[in-house]
């Protein structure tokens, strides 16, 4: 099964070359389910583009009646971020120009739904799928008009023109996958929402993060909190509903590395997610394991540390270690410039949890991160 490939102009710039956006698009026999999958948000986080490559050269092997809906691939999504460099670093992760997180800026359609009330009694006797439908069709309405902004005499600045890309490929997909890694180096997990624990466990990982907490409209958050909020509304009326639409982030190792046991464990996950949806229909391919134990916490629970002074870290934990309250999580070694001897910092664990991001940098700045901890 060949792909449809189509590349879509994202950029001019100054010199007069342009950047681009390649999507690979993967579609059955049979109409179904739309997947879409991107990689490389931040730019210094390319795992994901290797989980993106295997899958293409997965699908490729597969006939159009073992996939049931299409599935839709974006690697490089941001050639933005991944291009920035300072010196032999990739930073990636804010657009420069603008001060902005490149996963900040996505268009929430829930912040202008001011009549979620009204449409929600109009529905409330329909069938879901018919819900979904027509609650699909204002959300393209409304997101349409961005494009007349955009194509106005006065324009809009770049990240909106950047997240009317993504989003237009993305806003009417059943399954949404981000793949990143830590900016840092963090461990193999997965960010997800409420009442999707069942489906997360399909992606084969350990360690699960609910995001009861939004930080603000990430690429994630802006595709299916519209969703949830419908859902919320629904209950609120009396009635149970839950559509299968899905959103999560992947987090696959550390920053500026294609670690290959991350990218195994990717690839793996999503796999196993397709043939659990049955968007794949290959016999023999499933490997979801009945006892299958997956470790969840909320986003609400993590515990940042920052530098509480300037200087070198060291005897620091180890990435995955679990801590009790008290315990000593590193050393600053502080060179003062006040005529005194060097000054080593102890610093201790204020809760108990599991050390999953730790900064990739040991010298620091007074304020900046060191590792984090979630119970």
């Amino acid at each position: 099964m060949l792909p449809v490939i189509e590349t879509i102009a994202l950029r001019q710039m100054a010199s007069g070359d342009g950047l681009s956006l390649q999507v690979y698009k993967f579609i059955g026999a049979q109409p179904g389910k739309k997947v879409y999958i991107q990689s490389n948000l931040h730019g210094a986080e390319i795992a994901g583009n290797a989980v993106i490559h295997q899958l293409i050269e997965f699908f490729i092997s597969l006939n159009e009646t073992d996939l049931i809906g299409e599935i839709w691939l974006v690697p490089v999504c941001n050639p933005m971020g991944t291009n920035e460099r300072a010196q032999h670093f990739s930073p990636g992760r804010f657009c420069v120009y603008e001060a902005k997180d490149w996963n900040r800026i996505f268009w929430d359609y829930e912040k202008e739904a001011d009549d979620l009330v009204a449409f929600t009694k109009s529905q409330f006797h329909y069938h879901k799928e018919d819900i979904r439908k027509n609650y699909l069709a204002i959300i393209k309405d409304k997101f349409a008009e961005i494009l007349e902004e955009i194509h106005s005499p006065s324009s809009v600045p770049y990240t909106e023109h950047f997240r009317y890309q993504l989003q237009n490929l993305s806003l009417d997909a059943d399954y949404l996958i981000d793949l990143h890694s830590s900016t840092n180096q963090g461990l193999d997990y997965l960010y997800y929402f409420q009442s999707r624990e069942e489906s997360a466990k399909y992606f084969l990982l350990d360690f699960g993060i609910l995001l009861d907490k939004y930080d603000g409209d990430a690429f994630d958050e802006a595709f299916i909190k519209p969703w949830l909020a419908l859902e919320g509304y629904f209950q609120q009326l009396g009635r149970e509903i839950k559509f299968d639409i899905e959103a999560w982030t992947l987090e696959l190792g550390a920053g500026m590395q294609i670690n290959l046991n991350s990218v195994a464990k990717g690839v793996q996950g999503i796999k196993n997610y397709l043939v659990q949806k049955n968007v794949l229909q290959i016999p023999g391919l499933s490997e979801r394991k009945s006892n299958h134990k997956m470790t969840f916490a909320a986003s609400s629970k993590r515990k940042k540390y920052y530098a509480i002074a300037g200087g070198m870290i060291q005897a620091r934990v180890e990435l995955g270690s679990v801590v009790q309250t008290g315990d000593q999580l590193y050393q600053i070694l502080s060179f003062n410039k006040e005529s005194k001897l060097p000054t080593v910092i102890d610093i201790f664990a204020e809760q108990n949890g599991l050390v999953y991001d730790i900064s990739t940098n040991q010298a620091v700045n007074q304020g900046e991160f060191v590792l984090g901890i979630i119970q």
